[in-house]
């Protein structure tokens, strides 16, 4: 069984047992967390598709660990013009284990 849930403006395919690194939920580590957007539930060759949300559909995932993903360089540059800028950003995430999902 699987479902396609919404956290943090971004959508992610799940199952029962996988781990995934979503945009950071404010949750402390160990902690069982619901989420409720449920796009999509699926099981073999049956799908539920909601619009948008599958009614009464839920996912329950525990908190693994909070963190930071590695850094992203950004480098700007024109040519013949002496311009370059460098910057740097380290986005936060949660680490989610998925327990169950209840279509």
């Amino acid at each position: 069984m699987y479902a396609v849930i919404k956290t943090g403006g971004k959508q992610y395919k799940v199952a029962i047992g996988e781990k995934i690194k979503v945009e950071q939920i404010t949750a402390d580590v160990g902690q069982e967390i619901v989420i409720d957007q449920v796009l999509a539930v699926g099981n073999g060759a049956e799908l539920q598709v909601g619009t948008p949300l599958v009614a009464g559909a839920t996912v329950k995932a525990t908190v693994l660990s909070q963190g930071r993903h590695d850094k992203v360089r950004i480098f700007k540059m024109r040519r013949r013009k002496h311009y370059q800028k460098r910057q740097g950003h380290r986005q936060n995430y949660t680490e989610l284990q998925i327990s169950s999902v209840n279509a």
